[in-house]
């Protein structure tokens, strides 16, 4: 009865963590990690189990937005090209760094991505082409080179990084950036990132299935209702999200 309670309760949390970084474009690690450590892994552990799981959320989100045909190959292949790298680096080095210190800079961060975003009443409802000159691909390049280190490392939130950066540097507005975010982040930053981790780590393996169904459900659903409802929900949730992650990412390195 136990193990099926237990289950359970990872199922409701996968689909709500993923549900909603579906359709703000990040986030699920803030329900979905520390619900892992509060269920007594260690912190390694967790992070692997974690980010084998957050794949499923951007298999589920690829499968609604591919009917969209919303991808430029090309921008999506620099997307992979310059982030993944980052991913990789991330991963590697993560398990040997002190995690408070990070947390609380990373809250910070993920935090005034929010507060900018309210801020700036307009930011993402309509897109334009910014940037495509040499130096703003270099710029654009090293920004999700870095998301990708952060992505690798500390996971939580650093999608809504990705969303932002696509939309304040790329000229994105809100749904075509999540779009871009879900499928690349979701599916391929966190497939590398899983498997650096593997092996260095240990997995719960045993708590993966109900992991993987809610991010595959919640990943679908949440991508749904941001291509019904448009850009202008998805900034709005990206903003509530960003803030609630920042929060506790900030409460975590401080406890």
């Amino acid at each position: 009865m136990e193990t099926v309670l237990e289950q359970c309760m990872l199922l409701v949390i996968s689909l709500v963590a993923n549900g909603l970084s579906a359709l703000a474009g990040g986030g699920a690690g803030l329900l979905q990690l520390p619900a892992l450590l509060f269920l007594g892994l260690a912190f390694g552990t967790a992070l692997a189990t974690h980010k084998i799981a957050s794949v499923a959320l951007g298999v589920g989100a690829t499968f609604r937005h591919i009917r969209e045909k919303g991808i430029n190959p090309a921008f999506a292949g620099f997307i992979l090209l310059t982030g993944l790298p980052g991913v990789v680096l991330g991963a590697l080095v993560i398990l040997a760094v002190p995690d408070a210190i990070a947390r609380l800079v990373l809250g910070l961060f993920t935090a005034g991505l929010g507060i900018y975003s309210w801020r700036s009443p307009q930011l993402g409802l309509t897109s334009s082409v910014k940037h495509r000159d040499l130096a703003g691909w270099l710029v654009g390049g090293f920004g999700l080179f870095f998301i990708g280190f952060l992505n690798g490392s500390i996971t939580s939130g650093t999608g809504l990084f990705v969303t932002l950066w696509l939309v304040v540097w790329f000229g994105f507005d809100y749904q075509r950036a999540v779009t871009y975010t879900l499928i690349l982040v979701g599916l391929f930053w966190n497939g590398f990132g899983a498997i650096t981790l593997v092996m260095q780590t240990d997995v719960k393996w045993e708590w993966i299935p109900a992991l993987i169904v809610g991010a595959l459900l919640g990943g679908y659903f949440g991508a749904h209702l941001s291509i019904a409802k448009g850009s202008k929900l998805v900034k709005r949730c990206f903003e509530c999200v960003t803030v609630v992650v920042g929060g506790s990412l900030i409460v975590d390195g401080l406890v």
